[in-house]
């Protein structure tokens, strides 16, 4: 008999070498599994999991319910049970490694909210403006450009090592799932990148993080967050202009300057082309906020 730590710190292992998730998957999926045996009798075995038909996960995904999550989270849960229920059917040796059959909720999948170009250039700036010091200032104009000149995801920007300076024309990112990829690097991007580099006033070690925070450890996400917040806030910007929102109208806007999708999907790192296939709605969208808006008879 296997004991539930053990299994657990084998399908934490499973994710984090073999399927190469991110540390916030890692930890969902962790937890879901970690449920699911707690809400199941003691002396389970790999083979027992495996024996697991779609009841046992409704039961699971009701009892979720239960504590309030909605659509989207329910959705997320019931993928993670069909994933764990899978490395059981794996680890147990069953040929056939599908998990049982269930339908998930229906999830409405809103268009992502581009901004437009002056508002990406106004956001970078107010967002320095409002920096405490000017090496913070250089440091978030340098995150913000990555993300709307380059398509990086936040995630990406600050985990890039110090390694990769000085920026040449492209730069290649390591994005989900370990896949790497290859951006241009426009020149206003690669200066704001070399004007931090030469403010910061830590030592940028080629093996340790390229961009810092105040106190000289790793940027956190949130920090960039609540600056974006802020000034969009001043800027009377939706909600929607969040750092994300930089790498969609990086998307949006190429997509209208002509990329075709195979390029724009080598560019966002997209494993499937149906997840870059959304911006074609989001260009079409803008058009027509822009014909509504100019068109007389509109």
């Amino acid at each position: 008999m296997i004991e539930r730590g053990d299994m657990l710190r084998a399908w934490h292992d499973h994710l984090v070498h073999a399927r190469r998730r991110s540390p916030h998957t890692v930890r969902a999926y962790h937890a879901t599994a970690r449920r699911l045996l707690e809400a199941l009798p003691d002396g389970q075995t790999w083979a027992s999991l495996a024996r697991l038909e779609a009841p046992a996960l409704r039961d699971q995904l009701a009892s979720r319910r239960a504590d309030g999550i909605g659509n989207v989270s329910a959705a997320r849960e019931l993928s993670a049970l069909k994933a764990f229920l899978a490395f059981a059917r794996e680890q147990a040796g069953l040929a056939d490694t599908a998990a049982p059959r269930v339908r998930g909720p229906r999830i409405k999948k809103g268009l992502p909210r581009p901004v437009t170009p002056d508002e990406a250039v106004n956001l970078a700036a107010t967002v320095a403006e409002d920096a405490a010091e000017e090496w913070i200032a250089a440091r978030d104009r340098a995150v913000l450009l990555l993300l709307y000149g380059a398509g990086l995801r936040i995630a990406e920007a600050l985990g890039l090592p110090a390694s990769v300076l000085p920026l040449g024309e492209t730069l290649t990112v390591t994005g989900k799932g370990g896949r790497q990829r290859v951006v241009p690097i426009l020149p206003i991007v690669r200066a704001a990148v070399d004007d931090y580099a030469a403010k910061v006033p830590y030592l940028l070690a080629r093996d340790k993080p390229l961009f810092r925070g105040a106190k000289g450890g790793p940027l956190a996400q949130a920090m960039i967050q609540r600056a974006v917040a802020r000034a969009r806030t001043v800027l009377g910007l939706p909600p929607t202009a969040t750092p994300h929102a930089l790498r969609h109208s990086f998307a949006t806007h190429l997509l209208g300057a002509g990329a075709d999708l195979r390029s724009l999907q080598e560019l966002l790192g997209h494993a499937s082309l149906s997840s870059t296939q959304i911006y074609t709605k989001v260009d079409a969208a803008t058009l027509l906020d822009v014909y509504r808006s100019a068109h007389p008879r509109a």
